[in-house]
Protein backbone atom coordinates (compact mmCIF):
# COMPACT_ATOMS: atom_id res chain seq x y z
CA UNK A 1 0.00 0.00 0.00
CA UNK A 2 0.80 3.53 -0.93
CA UNK A 3 0.75 6.77 1.69
CA UNK A 4 -0.74 9.72 0.29
CA UNK A 5 3.08 11.32 1.05
CA UNK A 6 4.25 8.10 -0.91
CA UNK A 7 2.00 9.34 -3.83
CA UNK A 8 2.84 12.65 -3.97
CA UNK A 9 6.61 11.83 -4.45
CA UNK A 10 6.30 9.37 -6.77
CA UNK A 11 4.32 11.75 -8.55
CA UNK A 12 7.05 14.20 -8.75
CA UNK A 13 9.59 10.99 -9.32
CA UNK A 14 7.61 9.77 -12.56
CA UNK A 15 7.10 13.52 -14.10
CA UNK A 16 11.56 13.86 -13.65
CA UNK A 17 11.64 10.95 -15.51
CA UNK A 18 9.14 11.38 -18.87
CA UNK A 19 10.88 14.99 -19.45
CA UNK A 20 13.87 13.68 -21.33
CA UNK A 21 11.78 11.56 -23.92
CA UNK A 22 9.77 12.54 -26.98
CA UNK A 23 6.30 13.25 -26.89
CA UNK A 24 3.11 12.15 -28.10
CA UNK A 25 0.15 14.44 -27.30
CA UNK A 26 -2.91 13.36 -26.51
CA UNK A 27 -6.40 15.03 -27.56
CA UNK A 28 -6.58 16.83 -24.09
CA UNK A 29 -5.12 16.99 -20.90
CA UNK A 30 -6.19 14.62 -18.19
CA UNK A 31 -5.99 14.99 -14.38
CA UNK A 32 -5.24 12.35 -11.89
CA UNK A 33 -6.62 12.88 -8.28
CA UNK A 34 -6.41 11.03 -4.87
CA UNK A 35 -9.02 10.78 -2.22
CA UNK A 36 -7.65 8.89 1.06
CA UNK A 37 -10.68 8.80 3.81
CA UNK A 38 -9.30 6.18 5.48
CA UNK A 39 -7.97 8.48 8.30
CA UNK A 40 -10.83 11.28 8.29
CA UNK A 41 -11.11 14.03 10.40
CA UNK A 42 -13.75 14.44 12.55
CA UNK A 43 -16.25 16.86 11.44
CA UNK A 44 -14.55 17.35 7.94
CA UNK A 45 -16.38 18.19 5.20
CA UNK A 46 -17.00 15.93 1.97
CA UNK A 47 -14.07 16.13 -0.53
CA UNK A 48 -11.42 18.00 2.28
CA UNK A 49 -9.23 14.82 1.92
CA UNK A 50 -9.33 15.17 -2.24
CA UNK A 51 -5.67 16.13 -3.71
CA UNK A 52 -5.04 17.05 -7.47
CA UNK A 53 -1.57 15.05 -7.94
CA UNK A 54 -0.90 15.83 -12.00
CA UNK A 55 -1.84 16.94 -15.30
CA UNK A 56 -0.40 15.10 -18.36
CA UNK A 57 -0.93 15.38 -22.15
CA UNK A 58 1.54 13.00 -23.28
CA UNK A 59 1.18 8.55 -23.67
CA UNK A 60 4.84 8.92 -21.98
CA UNK A 61 3.46 10.74 -19.12
CA UNK A 62 0.58 8.65 -18.96
CA UNK A 63 2.45 5.35 -18.72
CA UNK A 64 5.28 6.82 -16.15
CA UNK A 65 2.54 7.52 -13.77
CA UNK A 66 0.55 4.74 -13.90
CA UNK A 67 3.98 2.23 -13.80
CA UNK A 68 5.03 4.37 -10.99
CA UNK A 69 2.07 4.86 -9.03
CA UNK A 70 -1.95 4.83 -9.83
CA UNK A 71 -3.10 1.30 -9.21
CA UNK A 72 -6.09 1.04 -7.23
CA UNK A 73 -4.58 -1.95 -5.87
CA UNK A 74 -1.73 -0.03 -4.27
CA UNK A 75 -4.12 1.76 -2.41
CA UNK A 76 -5.02 1.67 1.24
CA UNK A 77 -8.79 0.92 2.64
CA UNK A 78 -11.57 3.60 1.98
CA UNK A 79 -9.24 5.60 -0.47
CA UNK A 80 -10.13 6.68 -4.07
CA UNK A 81 -8.39 7.63 -7.49
CA UNK A 82 -9.98 9.95 -10.37
CA UNK A 83 -9.20 10.07 -13.57
CA UNK A 84 -10.92 13.29 -14.90
CA UNK A 85 -10.80 15.76 -18.27
CA UNK A 86 -8.33 18.47 -16.87
CA UNK A 87 -10.25 21.52 -15.52
CA UNK A 88 -13.12 19.16 -14.46
CA UNK A 89 -12.76 18.41 -10.26
CA UNK A 90 -14.49 14.82 -9.23
CA UNK A 91 -17.21 16.31 -7.31
CA UNK A 92 -20.94 16.58 -8.00
CA UNK A 93 -20.50 20.13 -7.72
CA UNK A 94 -18.55 20.89 -10.51
CA UNK A 95 -20.47 22.35 -13.47
CA UNK A 96 -19.37 19.87 -15.79
CA UNK A 97 -20.74 16.97 -13.27
CA UNK A 98 -23.71 18.55 -11.69
CA UNK A 99 -26.24 17.45 -14.21
CA UNK A 100 -24.56 14.17 -14.86
CA UNK A 101 -24.54 10.63 -13.84
CA UNK A 102 -22.29 7.41 -13.01
CA UNK A 103 -21.84 3.94 -14.73
CA UNK A 104 -20.96 2.23 -12.12
CA UNK A 105 -19.16 -1.60 -11.99
CA UNK A 106 -17.98 -3.68 -8.57
CA UNK A 107 -15.31 -6.53 -8.28
CA UNK A 108 -14.26 -8.11 -5.26
CA UNK A 109 -10.97 -8.75 -6.51
CA UNK A 110 -8.42 -6.68 -6.49
CA UNK A 111 -6.01 -7.85 -10.03
CA UNK A 112 -9.67 -7.48 -11.82
CA UNK A 113 -10.17 -3.93 -10.32
CA UNK A 114 -6.59 -3.03 -11.92
CA UNK A 115 -7.13 -4.39 -14.77
CA UNK A 116 -10.18 -3.07 -15.64
CA UNK A 117 -9.03 0.63 -14.84
CA UNK A 118 -6.33 0.07 -16.82
CA UNK A 119 -8.69 -0.68 -19.78
CA UNK A 120 -10.79 2.41 -18.90
CA UNK A 121 -7.91 4.92 -18.66
CA UNK A 122 -6.45 3.71 -21.51
CA UNK A 123 -10.10 3.83 -23.99
CA UNK A 124 -10.16 7.27 -21.64
CA UNK A 125 -7.08 9.06 -22.98
CA UNK A 126 -7.14 7.21 -26.51
CA UNK A 127 -10.73 8.90 -27.17
CA UNK A 128 -12.68 5.71 -27.54
CA UNK A 129 -16.13 6.51 -26.76
CA UNK A 130 -17.81 8.17 -29.41
CA UNK A 131 -19.80 10.54 -26.99
CA UNK A 132 -16.41 11.62 -25.54
CA UNK A 133 -17.38 15.01 -24.97
CA UNK A 134 -20.18 13.22 -22.69
CA UNK A 135 -17.43 11.91 -20.44
CA UNK A 136 -15.89 13.73 -17.54
CA UNK A 137 -13.89 10.57 -16.03
CA UNK A 138 -13.26 7.27 -14.14
CA UNK A 139 -12.95 6.84 -10.19
CA UNK A 140 -11.80 3.63 -8.52
CA UNK A 141 -12.81 3.32 -5.19
CA UNK A 142 -11.19 0.64 -2.87
CA UNK A 143 -13.26 -0.43 -0.20
CA UNK A 144 -12.66 -3.78 2.62
CA UNK A 145 -15.66 -5.49 0.93
CA UNK A 146 -16.14 -4.68 -2.38
CA UNK A 147 -14.54 -2.17 -4.90
CA UNK A 148 -16.30 -0.07 -7.22
CA UNK A 149 -14.88 1.49 -10.35
CA UNK A 150 -17.80 4.53 -11.64
CA UNK A 151 -17.53 6.12 -15.23
CA UNK A 152 -18.97 9.82 -14.98
CA UNK A 153 -20.64 11.35 -17.70
CA UNK A 154 -22.21 15.11 -17.87
CA UNK A 155 -25.86 14.74 -19.22
CA UNK A 156 -27.21 11.94 -17.04
CA UNK A 157 -30.65 12.95 -18.93
CA UNK A 158 -29.32 11.79 -22.46
CA UNK A 159 -30.43 8.67 -22.64
CA UNK A 160 -28.96 7.64 -26.00
CA UNK A 161 -25.49 8.98 -25.30
CA UNK A 162 -25.57 6.76 -21.62
CA UNK A 163 -26.65 3.85 -23.15
CA UNK A 164 -23.95 4.08 -25.86
CA UNK A 165 -21.31 5.09 -23.34
CA UNK A 166 -22.43 2.59 -20.82
CA UNK A 167 -22.36 -0.15 -24.01
CA UNK A 168 -18.97 0.66 -24.72
CA UNK A 169 -17.15 0.50 -21.23
CA UNK A 170 -19.15 -3.08 -20.77
CA UNK A 171 -16.75 -4.09 -23.91
CA UNK A 172 -14.01 -2.17 -23.32
CA UNK A 173 -13.77 -3.68 -19.23
CA UNK A 174 -15.45 -6.92 -20.33
CA UNK A 175 -17.96 -7.56 -17.95
CA UNK A 176 -20.92 -9.72 -18.82
CA UNK A 177 -22.77 -8.65 -15.33
CA UNK A 178 -25.35 -5.79 -16.02
CA UNK A 179 -23.69 -2.47 -14.93
CA UNK A 180 -26.63 0.28 -14.04
CA UNK A 181 -26.74 4.05 -14.74
CA UNK A 182 -27.59 6.37 -11.44
CA UNK A 183 -28.07 10.39 -11.70
CA UNK A 184 -25.61 12.35 -9.70
CA UNK A 185 -29.18 14.42 -8.15
CA UNK A 186 -31.03 10.86 -7.11
CA UNK A 187 -27.68 10.28 -5.14
CA UNK A 188 -27.49 13.51 -3.27
CA UNK A 189 -31.22 13.26 -2.63
CA UNK A 190 -30.89 9.37 -1.05
CA UNK A 191 -28.61 7.50 0.59
CA UNK A 192 -28.59 4.71 -1.99
CA UNK A 193 -29.58 5.51 -5.46
CA UNK A 194 -31.47 3.99 -7.94
CA UNK A 195 -30.36 3.08 -11.06
CA UNK A 196 -31.93 4.73 -14.49
CA UNK A 197 -30.24 2.83 -17.33
CA UNK A 198 -28.98 -0.56 -17.21
CA UNK A 199 -26.97 -2.51 -19.98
Amino acid sequence: MVSEEGIFESTEAAAEKVETKPKHMLERKWTFWCDNQSKPKQGAAWGTSLRKLYTFDTVEEFWCLYDQIFRPSKLPGNADFHLFKAGIEPKWEDPECAGGGKWTVTSSRKPNLDAMWLETLMALIGEQFEDNDEICGVVASVRQRQDKLALWTKTASNEAAQMSIGRKWKEIIDVTDKITYSFHDDSRREKSSRGRYNV
